[in-house]
């Protein structure tokens, strides 16, 4: 068998990972089984700019702030703006600390540097602003909406003014207090003005689709229409999880975890909209097969962005799922032999992508052990999702930064 699994792999590159795939994507995501560790985000960078120079690729969309990563992609497309103050302000959970976000972001403005647009390459967030403890206030995406639609479109069409808005939005740290997570009591999301702001929000999104053939006359710009849409993507999906935060039913944090990825899915689905893109997200946020996690002990189920995607386009959307060997500066050891990660690190490389739909083969009948973590922020592959891979891009031991 070993020999077998060995002619699965093959080296970590961009031409080996298009190999594999049935079709050329419009989404090709990499996931990753833990966050934080550069030595995987290096691995990203490589394959984007791979992908970028021998595949004609063009954005790459990250699990962060969807409305921060607007300040990323103004800087790599333009120059607006200093690397430091980039880094700073256009990414959330902390990943403008990691130097190979960095490096992604330094070299993504070099290679746009007195390039044509149509060469540009694009930088995307596609996570919700949410954080697992809460939720941004929705005044950002709501008042950017409204300003777009108010320079554009008969006033009479406006649901409210900018001042209506601003009353019912209030204070902002209304919004953001981090005990609504776990105690529904402490969110504002189902008082009587986030309600009235729902039904707002929904006529101002509605009202951006119905102008459509005005906003996109060849002398408007697709840029400022394709984020006045991400702002109103973002101010619906931003009142419905508050309402969520709010709601006291058993069935509430399964709500707040899936509608997060419906955020993530509508937001790669604009992505695509731009031709071939890298994702790079967890790889629960990517994968096919139903996601799960538990908090407060109890399981929590959902359908993550990539199902949602991968429902929608088809053999357009592709996942490779990382997996790693050991994660030893987190207690993560050498893996079980019986394990799936067992198996792919008795091969002699120390990186390569893998044929999913051929391991498979080559296991038969054999079922792999399913690897436990010793530590909470990595999760192993489950080889229960083998079928649903399109590749695996194994990575031998990942040291300490």
């Amino acid at each position: 068998m070993a020999a077998d699994i060995k002619h699965t792999a093959q080296t970590f590159e961009a031409s080996a990972v298009m190999r594999l795939l049935p079709a050329r994507p419009r989404l090709l995501a990499l996931g990753e089984p833990t966050h934080g560790e550069d030595t995987l985000l290096d691995l990203r960078n490589e394959l984007f700019r791979q992908l970028v120079e021998q595949e004609g690729f063009r954005t790459i969309a990250i699990e962060s702030d969807c409305l921060r990563g607007l300040v990323v992609d103004d800087y790599v497309t333009s120059g607006r703006g200093t690397l430091d103050g980039v880094m700073e302000r256009g990414f959330s959970h902390g990943w403008g600390a990691s130097a190979a976000n960095r490096e992604l972001v330094r070299w993504m403005r070099a290679h746009n540097d007195r390039r044509p647009v149509s060469e540009r390459v694009r930088f995307a967030g596609f996570d919700g602003p949410v954080e697992i403890t809460g939720a941004a206030s929705p005044r950002q995406a709501l008042t950017a909406l409204h300003d777009y639609l108010a320079d554009r479109v008969n006033a009479d069409l406006l649901p409210c003014t900018a001042d209506t808005l601003d009353r019912l939005l209030g204070a902002d740290d209304r919004w953001t207090d981090p005990a609504a997570m776990m105690n529904p009591s402490a969110s504002v999301g189902q008082s009587v003005q986030a309600r009235e702001l729902r039904l707002l929000a929904d006529d101002l999104a509605a009202l951006l689709d119905a102008q459509a053939p005005h906003l996109r006359t060849p002398a408007a710009s697709r840029d400022d229409l394709d984020r006045a849409r991400q702002y109103g993507r973002t101010a619906v999906g931003l009142l419905r999880y508050h309402f969520w935060m709010a709601d006291t039913s058993p069935g509430r944090m399964a709500r707040m975890v899936g509608l997060r990825d419906q955020m993530m899915a509508d937001s790669l689905l604009a992505v695509a909209e731009r031709g071939p893109a890298l994702v790079h997200a967890h790889n629960a946020h990517l994968q096919r097969a139903k996601s799960t996690m538990r908090m407060g002990g109890l399981p929590v189920e959902w359908w993550s962005a990539g199902a949602l995607v991968s429902a929608l386009l088809g053999r357009e959307y592709a996942f490779l799922a990382t997996a790693l060997g050991t994660l030893r500066h987190r207690g993560v050891d050498t893996p079980p032999p019986d394990a799936v990660e067992g198996l792919l690190y008795a091969l002699p490389d120390h990186r390569y992508v893998v044929d999913a739909s051929r391991l498979a083969t080559a296991l038969g009948d054999t079922r792999p052990a399913a690897r436990v973590s010793p530590w909470y922020g990595y999760a192993p592959l489950d080889p229960e999702h083998l079928a649903g891979l399109d590749g695996i891009v194994f990575v031998k031991d990942v040291p300490r930064a």
